[in-house]
């Protein structure tokens, strides 16, 4: 294993790691990431201005979203990950698009990589769910060289998906003790607050993913139910309580319903967007600037190759 890596309390928790492999096996997450969230990794890796000899990191990679695109590129890319079923499937796309790079089973909070190794460091909408927001920040801090790329899509603190996981979250097992909420990764302020004065050139952009998929609530419920590992694994867990499927039927339904209304088949997914720089040594310490206000649209043909229904809006917060 490579040297440079955490040793303290921060290191894998193995009855967590296998909670987390057992809820993300269990659905179809390359499928679904193929349906409705391809957008986001290559708009991470064109944010990033990840360039061909880039030594790149995908923290929480899942299925290789940013890891594929940026290794496309030309960049030297680790996709790194605690699910090795994700890892797994995402060798196989890569295989099938043409790209190679590694792939890695790390834990988020404990990656086994020297300090200042990676020109960029990147995560999307996957290490804000690990449990120590703290530790995780640390980590893509500590293996990020100075002067290089952080970069980070999380969904928005009080957008579908933040609704989406509050929503199942009385049907999933119980968090690790001390689990921070995925959501606050959400927040500008909060993410600043977590690289802290160790970055600079900080920006923020919350966008809108557009997902025009899904006819009705009962449409999006049904797919979230078969494919998306979340949904599916509340599920799982409530099977054999007929009450408890039936409740949670009619919660999905009727949130998605709330998020259709006024837009037929079209649903608003907001994400915050963060890129900033690693300082190039603790003495250059200045305060931290505000975020730069912008509004930009972006569709997302620009970031697929196949025809899927989604769009991407775009504001600075």
């Amino acid at each position: 294993m490579t040297t440079g890596h955490r040793t303290d309390g921060a290191a894998a928790d193995l009855g967590y790691a296998g909670r987390t492999t057992a809820l993300w096996a269990s659905g179809d997450y390359a499928k679904t990431v193929t349906e409705l969230l391809c957008p986001l990794g290559r708009a991470l890796v064109r944010a990033s201005a990840i360039r061909p000899g880039d030594r790149v990191l995908d923290v929480a990679a899942g299925t290789g979203n940013v890891a594929i695109p940026a290794a496309l590129t030309g960049a030297d890319v680790i996709a790194s990950d605690l699910c090795p079923e994700l890892l797994d499937r995402g060798r196989e796309l890569a295989q099938t698009r043409g790209a190679r790079l590694h792939w890695q089973v790390a834990n988020a909070e404990a990656l086994p990589f020297d300090t200042n190794k990676f020109d960029a460091v990147l995560s999307c909408v996957g290490m804000m769910f690990a449990p120590q927001h703290q530790c995780a920040a640390d980590e893509l801090v500590r293996v990020c060289k100075p002067g290089g790329i952080i970069g980070l899509i999380n969904w928005t603190s009080d957008g579908f998906m933040s609704e989406l996981m509050t929503t199942i979250k009385p049907y999933l097992d119980a968090p690790q003790p001390g689990s921070q909420p995925a959501a606050r990764w959400g927040d500008a302020a909060y993410v600043r607050d977590l690289l802290g004065d160790r970055v600079s050139n900080f920006t923020a952009e919350q966008h809108t993913l557009r997902v025009v998929m899904f006819a009705d609530g009962e449409a999006f419920r049904d797919y979230m139910k078969a494919h998306c590992p979340p949904p599916r694994a509340a599920y799982q867990r409530i099977a054999n309580d007929p009450r408890r499927v039936d409740e949670l039927d009619d919660k999905l339904a009727a949130l998605a319903e709330r998020y259709l209304a006024g837009t037929p088949s079209t649903m608003e997914w907001d994400y915050l967007l963060v890129t900033a720089r690693k300082r190039q040594s603790p003495e250059c310490v200045s305060p931290a600037m505000p975020s730069a206000v912008s509004h930009n649209s972006i569709r997302s043909d620009q970031f697929r190759d196949d025809k899927q229904c989604t769009r991407d809006d775009a504001r600075r917060v």
